[in-house]
């Protein structure tokens, strides 16, 4: 089951990951400068967020298979329109239909896992469908490079096209229906409405959400600067910036699968509260030396390699708190919660983008902003029940 989910979870992503080496060759290709390049990506992003305000209610209604098909369909036809862009544009267009279909993937694996468990144990199988799910931030920049190498940027899109269509066939024969007829909600606007206007006065679960999401948007700010960075400014090859990126994607899914013993221990609102207060004072620690004048591509890798496990313990355990009370409805809940966090980051990556100049300081800034914000909603929104947790568990 999290082989198939994280599969599943992983197709946006992997034409995420496996298009960022592919940046300044698009650039060069299309005559587009940096900002029109990552209003692609950037638009991505926001229709990944939106698109999942819709499949999570279809999903809840319809069950939790069919929406996949149609995401996944609707992926693969706005990949072929991407490969045959001829201009910025038009890629750009192509991009955000791309998303739209991505977003189906990203929503209702989530709320597979809800169907299934909830606690520890859902953290367990998250954190299992993340190990899985970091498999393409480690191989599809290499899987990038080559195909860039071999047959040009067009051909990262033919790759994923075909990736759709092989989770579509995957899906058919080894995932089953978790949302059964008897449990699904009304056929209607109106009931999703209702639990969209629900959860919006949750304030727990909006803490939890948007802490998630800041922890989340300093690495869509690396996402969308690193290849300027890395390949531009400190001359990397676009192989050896795979690397140098699938190294951080490493430390994020290893240190995913400690969630499960950790929130066994100490309760997972400690774990999530801990987690992210370190990654905070680390990126903080990030944005001192570059701002003092620090240029050096070994500081922001191992630091960034340390925030990426830091990561990995903050964002499945976030994830896992905020729908532990909205099992009725987990296919809306995880809809808003992925909705929320991908506009975030789109958001963040925006601001960033208008200071972008190719050097580390506007990246890094944009990160550390994201992590410090993280650090204090996960302060206010876990304060008291970290406690609570801890103590529960050492009654235990």
């Amino acid at each position: 089951m999290a082989l198939v989910l994280g599969l599943l979870s992983a197709i946006g992503p992997f034409a995420i990951d496996m298009y960022l080496p592919a940046l300044p060759a698009i650039g060069a290709s299309l005559r587009a400068d940096i900002g029109a390049v990552q209003a692609s990506l950037t638009v991505f992003f926001i229709a990944l967020g939106a698109g999942q305000l819709a499949y999570g209610p279809l999903s809840d209604m319809l069950g939790r298979k069919l929406p996949l098909y149609a995401g996944l369909a609707l992926f693969a036809i706005a990949s072929v329109g991407c490969a045959l862009a001829t201009d910025v544009r038009t890629l750009v267009a192509w991009r955000f239909v791309e998303g739209l279909g991505a977003a189906a993937g990203m929503a209702i694996p989530r709320a597979v896992v809800r169907d299934l468990h909830t606690g520890t144990d859902a953290a367990r199988l998250m954190s299992l469908l993340m190990l899985i799910f970091s498999v393409s931030p480690i191989l599809a920049p290499l899987a990038g490079s080559l195909a860039i190498a071999l047959a040009g940027w067009r051909s990262v899109f033919w790759t994923v096209a075909v990736c759709a269509v092989a989770g579509m066939v995957m899906m058919a024969t080894s995932l089953p229906e978790t949302r059964p007829p008897a449990d699904r909600v009304s056929a209607g606007w109106g009931s999703a409405l209702r639990a969209y206007a629900l959860l919006l006065r949750d304030r727990h679960y909006l803490g939890l959400v948007f802490t998630g999401g800041f922890a989340m948007a300093g690495f869509f700010t690396y996402l969308a600067n690193s290849s300027f960075v890395m390949i531009d400014h400190y001359g990397l090859s676009p192989t050896m910036y795979s690397i140098a990126f699938g190294v951080n994607a490493a430390a994020f899914f290893a240190a995913s699968q400690f969630n499960g013993s950790l929130g066994d221990r100490f309760g997972l609102s400690m774990v999530a509260k801990a987690a992210v207060t370190a990654c905070g004072l680390v990126m903080c620690v990030m944005l001192a030396y570059f701002w003092a004048g620090g240029d050096r591509l070994s500081v922001l890798v191992v630091l960034y390699f340390v925030t990426s496990g830091l990561m990995g313990l903050v964002i499945p355990t976030t994830g896992v708190l905020a729908l532990e009370e909205h099992g009725e409805h987990a296919g809306t809940a995880s809809a808003l919660m992925g909705t929320v966090q991908m506009l975030t980051g789109a958001v963040l990556m925006a601001l960033v983008g208008l200071f972008s100049d190719g050097r580390p300081l506007p990246m890094v800034a944009g990160m550390a902003g994201g992590a410090v914000i993280s650090m204090l909603l996960g302060w206010a929104t876990l304060r008291g029940r970290a406690t609570q947790a801890l103590a529960d568990s050492r009654g235990r």
